[in-house]
């Protein structure tokens, strides 16, 4: 299918609160084990090319109210800020049952991308999400929906946070229309998802949106 992008798509470690002042950065740990995530270079995709198991597969238009299509990402979303998840939309895919959706970010300086965000069974017939979600294991809204562990180790959205002077990091939401519910638990982590989902993709899209921390906080 055509790619709207070139690429797509912790921690509290001593280092990371040393040079941030607090929390977590996206270089320090991984909850997803190094082996299980393929080598990549900074930018490169890794969750819709490792996913796209049906050729031809339809693309999802996927938006923000809060940024454009490669548009810098709200302070508020960012974990420097208010670290509330951002309001996405999605154009109805045909056949869906459920979505997936994936948040990485391959420029963190890691070896393999930050996990910022994996969610799952979000019914087929929602097409939105409304920013500031619960980060509860079941958010109930919308119904039915399930979060699973990021990168930070925590349930939910964990926004950007970048190391301070490390360039424009590019987060790259990538949704996944699936031909039913998934079975897997709330505890599930970004391999367990993309295990469940092999094979049952009927269509895909991604966002990609950009931030920058410019000084340490």
């Amino acid at each position: 299918m055509p790619r709207p992008c070139q690429p797509l798509t912790a921690c509290f470690a001593a280092l990371a609160l040393g040079l941030l002042g607090c929390g977590p950065d996206e270089g320090a740990h991984s909850s997803t084990r190094k082996d299980a995530m393929p080598e990549h270079s900074s930018g490169e995709s890794i969750a819709i090319l490792r996913l796209d198991a049906r050729p031809n597969a339809p693309a999802i238009r996927v938006t923000s109210p809060a940024f454009s299509p490669d548009g810098m990402i709200p302070l508020r979303n960012s974990a420097y800020g208010d670290n509330w998840s951002p309001p996405l939309t999605w154009t109805a895919a045909p056949g869906a049952q459920s979505y997936a959706l994936i948040v990485e970010d391959p420029d963190a300086p890691r070896a393999e991308p930050f996990v910022h965000w994996i969610a799952w069974n979000i019914p087929g017939d929602v097409t939105s999400l409304p920013e500031n979600l619960s980060k509860a294991e079941k958010p109930g809204q919308p119904a039915g929906m399930i979060q699973g562990v990021n990168g930070a180790g925590e349930t939910g959205w964990f926004g950007p946070r970048p190391p301070a002077g490390h360039g424009v990091h590019r987060y790259h939401f990538q949704l996944f229309a699936l031909d039913g519910k998934l079975d897997i638990g709330p505890d599930a982590e970004l391999q367990t998802l993309m295990n469940a989902m092999k094979g049952r993709i009927v269509a895909e899209g991604e966002l990609v949106g950009r931030f920058e921390q410019k000084r340490p906080q």
